[in-house]
């Protein structure tokens, strides 16, 4: 044993719940002491355990408070060598090890103290091992079940004792499962000859509810809780008093008198809660067949599957159901009254004895919808609205028609005048039409709108609409012969994007050019391109279309935004549009291609290889021409090609020239408006604008309506006032975002057979891995920072933290040496690079190829070597800092090798430019948090030339950040997917709350 003198040496803290007490012991480094002797038979001392003292010691410095302990000895089974037990900081070699008894010094703190101990950050100098990591996240649950107040009063043992235990709930079911799961060795290290899952649930029920019940008393001496009803009574008043003496107090102990009094009503206030557990309170609000009055009916449904439902009338005639609990009734009567308290008007239903409705007016049934239907479902009742609420019943019609003298003129500009009208639709027939309503129905609504009824009837059909709404909208129909706008203002109306229309626009009728684009017939039959003069080579289908649409467009003067995915050639269409320009008579002027530098090279090259009959000029570097051999150097050609930076620096220079048309390449560069290159860019005039992206939306929708002001200045109006307009209840209105935007964004995936049916599959799968005791440590002790952290920052200091708090995490959860910088040893102290070698191992055996992304160049440049020596294959690296021609003799070499071989890319480095169809394999080591940025480089190996199903898989720690990042990404991703994906920079925005349950470590992250 080594006593408390043991130099500055770090102890590492475990502990097993035993019995009603928490067992704490030490370790600190092993010793070269000699070995323990021969205890015969009896577990023998262990080397190099912390004796009683040290631990008080330990126990008494700063970090987890006061604690009251008995000293004591405690037997268990540790994995190590006969004479020596393996430190807990890892054992040698990979194979299961063998286990031998050890005797250690123990403290034994009861509940509260263990609950103090536990809630607080360790002692200086020392760490938490598994055992006691895994008692802290107990203990965080039991403080999560007590402060919600989901405990119950209860009499244990003998003599009786008060205690607060966990009720019985769904929710808590779930994360006792993934605790049981989670429970390491060294947590049962004191029960030998067990079988691990016999005692695995017992290790975390045991100290649950004592912990709980510490827990509750702590918060119970506090500010007063909204606590549970206690037993009913007058007569059990003096024992309710004494009981909660005993449920708040030091002393816990009840007297057998005032126990025998109280077993009764609290063994069926336990059974009302679990049957209140089954069963739920539900408003159902019915519309009436004609002038009668409103119902909100009363329900109740089962809390573990929402589908069973049953009228409360039925269950009052005794007809109830196998899932309800007996005493539905009553909880029934108790939740209504809760909910009187949200909606005083309840009330009156509760002077039946069995209430089943309560009757409204339209009036009562208005202010049901608008006031109580939002204050019941956040007191946590379901209520139930009709369906048509959430389907906007009234509607515009706008119809765009050319002025006379421009009719069969085959064209129309953007500033030509065209005449719109407006019609009010009634939509949401059965077959899902609309039709327009008469003069009658609309002089009905106008009174309707003056008396400011929101639910109105209109065709025997019930609706909600908006007073304002309606009026402004009978003001602009009043004007029968229609309105003249400029063509762009008329598309702003007919899109939804201009505020003329007070009413959603549902339905559009138009003919020529603007019929063909705003109906989508512009898409999916334009004009064909074919294989215009001087392009050499053969365009696919989609892409004659898409290079046809282009042409469309811009012949009607409108931008447009080419939005196929990476790999379906998105610059070759834009080649065969300008080659095809340039074969006519009167060819139009230069268009100036934006891209980022290192694509420069690549449009370069195309164009020399489809195009050669275009006059190409690269503009970028430092001898770049200005002035007027720039301008002689522009009259003289077709495309110019330049960077973003250059476009920044010499805005006023370039903003002087005559372009007919400005393109911009990888376009999500302009996704943050008001940055210098976005603002640069947009200030370049033109006749026509085109942006190219792969992801028009990475973040959220204000980055569309970014790139669209770049390709249709002004269309969308302004940022705020599209946001407003595509705002919903839950989310974006997507379907809006679509009408809004489609007929200028054309959006392709490989994925879509009918757009391309000879790409193999993309199969995207998630690697899940756990971390060792040393990265969940590590994981640990930067959260804590966090929070110590959090509280004393200020919110733009706060942003630095959250962001800096998310790459610790991140690196720690790839390996703990690069976390620390220090150059030490990669081999077994990462879960993460363990399934990464597996993974490689596989493909190698194989015989195929891998792409590997990092985000981190300096774990790269260690992880190369590593991969190298354990595969046996070999292991390309590519970063930041690869010169072009580097850059271009791996990508050769790596196309061309013969068998197995890995291709490790840093993330960013390696997003665009690259073509790696040779690998059929793709791992995120690590993720970027954005799906636009991986998927783009997932895009190297899967696209125009893959000949092979591709793998990708993204590797996330579970029960860390990265899983719970990756769900919320998922949802992102879903966002940008129905409207036309993330960095970390928006979890700043997240609260302390919801940033805390962001990066907690979940007891299933660390391998058992």
């Amino acid at each position: 044993m080594v006593g408390e003198g043991t130099g500055g040496a770090v102890r590492v803290l475990h502990g097993v719940w035993a019995g009603d007490a928490l067992a704490v012991w030490a370790e600190t480094d092993p010793s070269p002491a000699s070995p323990p002797k021969d205890a015969h038979g009896r577990p023998r001392p262990h080397p190099f355990a912390l004796d009683a003292r040290g631990l008080h010691a330990l126990l008494r410095t700063p970090g987890p408070g006061p604690v009251t302990a008995r000293a004591g000895h405690l037997d268990l089974t540790l994995p190590g060598e006969v004479h020596t037990p393996f430190a807990s900081t890892g054992a040698p070699g990979s194979a299961p090890a063998a286990l031998h008894p050890w005797s250690v010094p123990a403290l034994r703190l009861d509940a509260a103290s263990a609950e103090a101990l536990l809630a607080s950050a360790p002692p200086p100098r020392a760490r938490l091992g598994p055992s006691l990591a895994h008692l802290r996240a107990v203990r965080d649950f039991a403080e999560r079940v007590a402060a919600s107040g989901c405990v119950l009063p209860d009499l244990v043992g003998d003599p009786p004792r008060a205690r607060w235990r966990p009720a019985p709930l769904d929710w808590a079911e779930e994360h006792l499962s993934a605790l049981t799961a989670a429970l390491p060795p060294s947590a049962r290290a004191h029960l030998p000859g067990e079988p691990p899952d016999a005692v695995a649930r017992a290790c975390v029920l045991a100290p649950l509810e004592l912990l709980t019940d510490a827990v509750a008393r702590r918060l119970a001496r506090g500010p007063r809780r909204g606590a549970a009803p206690g037993p009913d009574g007058a007569e059990e008043a003096a024992p309710g008093r004494r009981l909660a003496a005993a449920l708040t107090g030091d002393r816990s102990r009840v007297d057998a008198d005032t126990a025998a009094r109280l077993r009764g009503p609290l063994r069926e206030w336990r059974s009302r809660v679990r049957g209140a557990g089954r069963a739920a309170l539900l408003f159902l609000l019915r519309e009436p067949d004609r002038d009668g009055p409103w119902t909100v009916e009363f329900w109740v449904r089962s809390v573990t599957d929402p589908g069973l439902r049953l009228p409360l009338e039925q269950v009052w005639r005794g007809e109830g159901a196998a899932w309800l609990p007996a005493d539905v009734g009553t909880t029934a009567l108790a939740d209504l009254r809760r909910a009187a308290r949200h909606h005083p008007p309840l009330r009156r239903a509760l002077r039946d004895l069995a209430p089943t409705r309560m009757l409204l007016s339209t009036e009562g049934a208005q202010e049901f919808v608008a006031e109580a239907a939002p204050r019941l479902s956040g007191a946590g009742f379901s209520v139930v609205l009709p369906e048509w609420r959430t389907r906007p019943a009234l509607g515009l019609r706008v119809t765009v028609e050319d002025a006379p003298r421009r009719r069969g003129s085959g064209g129309v500009g953007p500033s030509d005048l065209v005449n719109v009208s407006f019609e009010a639709l009634l939509r949401g027939g059965e077959d899902g039409s609309a039709e327009p309503l008469t003069e009658d129905e609309l002089a009905e609504l106008a009174e309707l709108a003056r008396l400011k009824r929101s639910l109105v009837r209109v065709r025997g059909r019930w609706m909600e609409v908006d007073p304002g709404q309606v009026s402004a909208a009978l003001d602009l129909l009043e004007r029968r012969g229609g309105h003249w706008m400029r063509t762009e203002e008329a598309l702003r109306t007919a899109i939804g994007a201009q505020d003329t229309a007070p009413l959603p626009v549902t339905d559009v009728v138009a003919s020529g050019p603007l019929g063909a684009l705003l109906d989508g017939g512009a898409k999916a039959e334009p004009r064909p391109l074919g294989s215009p003069p001087g392009f050499r080579g053969t365009l696919r289908p989609y892409q004659d279309r898409g290079a046809a649409w282009l042409r469309f467009l811009g012949e009607l003067g409108l931008g447009a935004v080419l939005a196929d995915d990476m790999g379906l050639g998105k610059t070759v269409q834009l080649l065969a549009l300008l080659t095809e320009e340039r074969a006519g008579s009167t060819p139009p002027g230069p268009t100036l291609l934006v891209c980022p530098v290192s694509l420069v090279g690549n449009w370069r090259r195309e164009a020399e290889r489809f195009a050669p009959s275009l006059r190409v000029h690269v503009q970028h570097g430092p001898d770049r021409p200005t002035g007027n051999a720039l301008a002689r150097l522009v009259g003289a050609c077709d495309l110019v090609v330049t960077t973003y930076g250059v476009v920044a620096r010499d805005a006023g220079e370039l903003s002087g020239m005559p372009w007919h048309r400005v393109v911009c390449d990888e376009a999500q560069a302009l996704k943050n408006h008001g940055t210098r290159q976005a603002r640069a860019v947009r200030s370049l005039p033109a006749t026509t604008r085109i942006a190219l992206t792969g992801t028009p939306v990475e973040n959220n929708l204000g980055e569309l309506w970014s790139i669209m002001d770049f390709a249709n200045p002004g269309l969308l109006g302004t940022a705020p006032a599209f946001e407003q307009a595509v705002s919903g209840e839950e989310g974006p209105d997507t379907g809006l975002v679509r009408r809004m935007t489609g007929p200028f964004v054309l959006r392709r995936l490989k994925t879509d057979r009918s757009i391309i049916s000879d790409l193999p599959e993309k199969l995207e799968m998630r690697t899940w891995c756990t971390l060792t005791p040393e990265q969940a440590s590590l994981y640990k002790a930067v959260v804590d920072d966090m929070g110590e952290r959090m509280a004393e920052t200020t919110e733009k200091e706060r942003k630095g933290l959250v962001l800096a708090t998310m790459t610790r995490l991140k690196q720690i959860c790839n390996h703990p040496a690069q976390f620390l910088g220090d150059g030490s040893a990669l081999s077994g102290r990462s879960g993460k690079l363990e399934r990464l070698e597996a993974i490689l191992g596989e493909a190698a055996a194989e015989g195929d190829k891998a792409l590997c992304f990092t985000q981190y160049a300096r774990f790269g440049e260690r992880l190369a070597p590593y991969l190298r020596s354990r595969l046996g294959v070999p292991v390309l690296w590519l970063h930041g800092g690869t010169s072009r021609a580097e850059r271009e003799e791996m990508t050769q070499r790596f196309q061309t090798l013969e068998g197995p071989a890995v291709f490790l890319l840093s993330l960013k480095a390696a997003g665009t430019g690259l073509n790696l169809t040779a690998a059929n394999h793709v791992v995120h080591v690590d993720r970027w948090w954005n799906p636009a940025v991986e998927d783009q480089a997932t895009d190297r190996a899967f696209r125009i030339g893959q000949r092979r199903d591709v793998q990708v898989r993204k590797m996330v720690c579970v029960g860390t950040v990265e899983e719970r990042v990756d769900e919320m990404i998922e949802r992102k991703s879903a966002l940008a997917d129905s409207a036309v994906a993330t960095g970390e920079a928006w979890l700043t925005g997240l609260s302390v709350e919801d940033l805390r349950e962001v990066v907690r470590l979940s007891p299933e992250a660390v391998a058992g």
